[in-house]
């Protein structure tokens, strides 16, 4: 996985993704939306607030997923690599984003 940077001098870093993860993602991603719709759509439609509540935690649990499923292959994928190159810092940066992902 070979990791970039978008533009010199720029700290966001890019990641070619194998085709099938790419895929994967982008197929939860498209599910997820079709459900934060139909919370919307059920807001439009006057639906019951607890209807409303559980799509809502059930879009929740959909995001956390994703999240679990991204994290475990950025850590097999470009924490290990990074790791096995010497580039300590990786730990602190994965070290931040759990903090930040367990607010």
């Amino acid at each position: 996985m070979e990791e970039k940077k978008v533009c010199p001098g720029c700290c966001h870093k890019t990641k070619d993704r194998p085709e099938k993860e790419y895929k994967d993602l982008m197929n939860r991603l498209s599910r997820i939306e079709g459900q934060v719709r139909g919370v919307r759509r059920m807001v439009e439609e006057g639906a019951y607030c607890p209807d409303i509540l559980i799509q809502v935690s059930a879009v929740n649990a959909a995001l956390n997923s994703f999240n679990k499923v991204l994290l475990a292959s950025h850590i097999r994928t470009c924490v290990a690599d990074d790791i096995r190159d010497g580039k300590d810092e990786t730990i602190d940066e994965l070290v931040t984003t759990l903090q930040k992902l367990m607010r």
